[in-house]
C-alpha cells in the first residue's frame, strides 16, 4: 500500500495528530506512522457520520 497516494485534511495542523485516506475506499491509515498499519474501514460513509457525531470521542 505504499504505492498509493495518500493524503490528510489541510486542517490537520503540524502535529500530526491525524490519519490519512486514500482513492481505495475505506483505507485510513496514522499519519504519524506512514510504514505502519492501513486500517480498512466497510461502511466509511457510516464511520464518517459517527465520527461527526462525536461517538469516537474520549469520554
Amino acid at each position: 500500500m505504499t504505492e498509493m497516494r495518500w493524503r490528510k485534511s489541510s486542517r490537520s495542523g503540524e502535529e500530526g495528530n491525524c490519519v490519512e485516506v486514500t482513492h481505495m475506499p475505506g483505507a485510513i491509515r496514522d499519519s504519524k506512522d506512514p510504514a505502519g498499519p492501513v486500517l480498512l474501514v466497510g461502511g466509511m460513509s457510516a464511520f464518517l457520520r459517527e465520527i461527526t457525531r462525536g461517538r469516537f470521542d474520549p469520554r
